[in-house]
């Protein structure tokens, strides 16, 4: 794997987003594909969608991010050739995020940034996959407890302290982390791109937790009249972002540039240990999962602007694919449970798969993971050196097993 030396940047301008223009400018009216062979075509003979360094395909490139904190071995699990690429170590990883593309290793001594080198590209009425080289794209010194979040142009880094900064997304492709701009202030929640700008909650004079509409700049632009008492978890859907909060969850939306707030209350008082701390969602769906305490799981329709709570039994891990996939849970049995949504009853299970397991996650990081994509669901099982990939339109069929040469403790899914 090769690794890039950190150059000096310029300041942030027009020029330093240059690189994205081809994937903010509207497609239409252009013809073609991005083809393999090509090398540094001229502007005039660039194919619809091309990106440099990329190879378009025809599929989504999902790939599976692995690490074990103890070792510190590293993976990247190509889910089309089903190959295992070894990549320099991280030990003492705490949690392992993804916006996508890049993966987000959280150590004590700051955050590892690994491309995962596979993403897609959404245009709205098509979309393109890429797949590129795996490389290291250096560090961030915010560590554990920092949340990480991003667009096409920018990734934004919440601290544990609540201090946030920007970097640019162009220089993450490039290998580099480069210089970020510092926002203003102090967050309750992380700082989430969305719409051109950025999101967040912040605390008034009083106490009360509100929402703040910032540009790229920092500078603050809009405040929807709206509060979130106890902020925890958020989620970007096709509908707006959503924040958890003690009474239920904050949906912030934009229309022509106007941004609007709603509360999607639980409809009755939850205990702080039954609230939503952490969702889960297939990338592009508008249903989100949570676990509600030990025994059960919080479904948010954000479409519907619905909280569902279904009874499952002691919950390890929880995820969905939406729009009418069965709701697939983690249970203390080391089986893999599907349930349906609106009937709250199980419908499938699967044999016993994780002949260890670890407690529940509490974090949304740290521990079993299911990720979703369209067609299947992956599931880490670290005792046993392996990864499933499931089914889950088929009675939560395995359809394949990957062994490993390490412990798959930690796992995210790129590509999407």
């Amino acid at each position: 794997m090769s690794l890039f030396v950190r150059r000096n940047v310029t300041s942030w301008g027009p020029a330093a987003l240059a690189a994205l223009a081809l994937l903010t400018t509207s497609c239409a009216g252009q013809d073609g594909e991005a083809s393999a062979s090509r090398q540094s075509p001229s502007a005039s003979a660039t194919p619809h969608g091309y990106v440099e360094g990329a190879r378009e395909a025809a599929e989504q490139q999902s790939r599976l991010l692995l690490n074990d904190p103890d070792t510190g071995d590293t993976r990247v699990l190509d889910l089309i050739t089903g190959k295992a690429h070894e990549v320099s170590r991280t030990t003492g990883a705490s949690g392992l995020t993804t916006d996508g593309r890049f993966g987000y290793l959280h150590t004590a001594n700051g955050t590892r940034v690994l491309d995962g080198g596979a993403w897609t590209v959404d245009h709205g009425d098509h979309v393109h996959y890429y797949r590129a080289a795996i490389r290291d794209a250096g560090r961030i010194p915010a560590g554990t407890g920092a949340r990480i979040r991003s667009d096409a142009a920018v990734t934004a880094v919440t601290g544990g302290d609540g201090r946030a900064a920007l970097y640019r997304r162009n220089e993450l492709e490039k290998g580099e982390v480069g210089n970020p701009r510092t926002l203003p202030g102090t967050h309750a929640s992380a700082v989430v791109p969305y719409a051109e700008h950025l999101l967040a909650l912040t605390a008034d004079g009083g106490g009360a937790v509100k929402v703040v509409v910032r540009d790229r700049k920092g500078r603050r632009v809009a405040a929807p009249e709206a509060e979130c008492e106890s902020p925890r978890g958020d989620a970007v859907t096709r509908r707006g972002v959503v924040f958890g909060c003690a009474d239920g969850a904050l949906l912030i939306s934009e229309d022509d540039g106007g941004f609007a707030a709603e509360k999607i209350s639980y409809g009755a008082d939850v205990p702080a240990r039954e609230r939503a701390a952490s969702f889960h969602h297939r990338a592009g769906s508008d249903t989100l999962t949570a676990r509600a305490g030990r025994g059960a799981v919080w479904v948010l329709d954000v479409t519907e602007r619905t909280w569902t709570r279904v009874r499952t039994g002691p919950v390890v891990a929880v995820n969905t694919a939406g729009e009418g996939s069965p709701l697939l849970v983690l249970q203390d049995d080391g089986a893999l449970h599907g349930y349906d949504i609106t009937t709250g009853k199980r419908v499938s299970r699967t044999e016993r798969l994780l002949t260890d397991v670890p407690e529940a996650r509490t974090d949304g990081t740290a521990g079993p993971a299911i990720e979703v994509d369209r067609s299947r669901a992956y599931l880490n099982d670290p005792a046993g050196n392996r990864v499933y990939e499931i089914d889950y339109n088929d009675n939560l069929r395995v359809a394949r097993t990957f062994g490993l040469d390490m412990e798959p403790t930690l796992m995210a899914e790129t590509g999407r």
